[in-house]
């Protein structure tokens, strides 16, 4: 079965990093964007980071500006992941993180255009 899975979350004072990881099964992951988002308690999932597919070269990278310079996104196609590197965390980082894939994408902002979604990895960032 086609999945996503996310792994690299847990709890770290803030000032602190952690590296999510968004691996798939089933799928040439290559051939697809993969996008992160976050969800906080009571709040909307919003955009965190995207990275086009492996057609585009060099690829296509967006941020949001809460994250931007603080967070970097890469993929590793042979490892079929896609990694989040999250440094310099502030407690509004505090959310469940999704990943999700657009096949051919060049990397949205917009929930609507991914195909597929993990079922997250809690980050927590005490102050």
């Amino acid at each position: 079965q086609d999945q996503l899975v996310e792994s690299g979350g847990g709890l770290v004072q803030a000032g602190g990093s952690l590296n999510l990881s968004c691996a798939a099964s089933g799928r040439t992951f290559s051939n697809y964007a993969v996008g992160w988002f976050r969800q906080a308690p009571g709040k909307e999932r919003e955009f965190v980071a995207t990275i086009s597919w492996s057609g585009f070269r060099p690829y296509s990278t967006y941020y949001a500006d809460s994250v931007k310079g603080r967070f970097t996104i890469s993929r590793d196609n042979a490892k079929n992941t896609v990694c989040l590197q999250m440094n310099t965390l502030k407690p509004e980082d505090t959310a469940v993180y999704y990943c999700a894939a657009d096949h051919w994408g060049s990397g949205s902002r917009n929930r609507a255009p991914y195909e597929y979604w993990g079922q997250g990895t809690q980050v927590t960032v005490s102050s």
